[in-house]
């Protein structure tokens, strides 16, 4: 005879549905801003500049500058496009920025813009 269950036991399919959903709302989020990042942004990492193919695509990562997933405005000025090794070392610095607090020297932002003389580049194709 099976033991009765506790009242206090969770309900096992109910947290699986629970977590699943919120799986499928991160992904779906992460769909749309991602797939409209990969349209306005050569794939280029904003770091290193490696380029990338539609084979390795899924090495090309949204990075969100104000670390807000939820900014993520029509024109994509809050993303740029960071391989997953420039992802984690952005991530990383932000970490080791905040546990310094504010009795370290504080870094400077990064002000390189890999893609500042583009435009001018691609003129003199024409």
């Amino acid at each position: 005879m099976p033991a009765p269950k506790s009242p206090r036991a969770p309900d096992a399919s109910r947290l699986d549905r629970l977590v699943a959903e919120a799986r499928r709302s991160a992904d779906l989020r992460e769909q749309d801003y991602r797939e409209r990042a990969l349209k306005i942004y050569p794939w280029i990492c904003g770091r290193c500049a490696r380029e990338f193919t539609r084979d390795k695509l899924r090495e090309l990562t949204v990075h969100h500058r104000d670390h807000n997933h939820d900014n993520n405005p029509p024109d994509g000025s809050n993303w740029e496009l960071l391989c997953l090794y420039c992802h984690d070392n952005e991530h990383q610095r932000q970490l080791e920025l905040a546990c310094r607090g504010d009795g370290g020297q504080k870094t400077a932002p990064a002000t390189h813009q890999p893609f500042a003389a583009l435009a001018g580049l691609l003129k003199k194709g024409d």
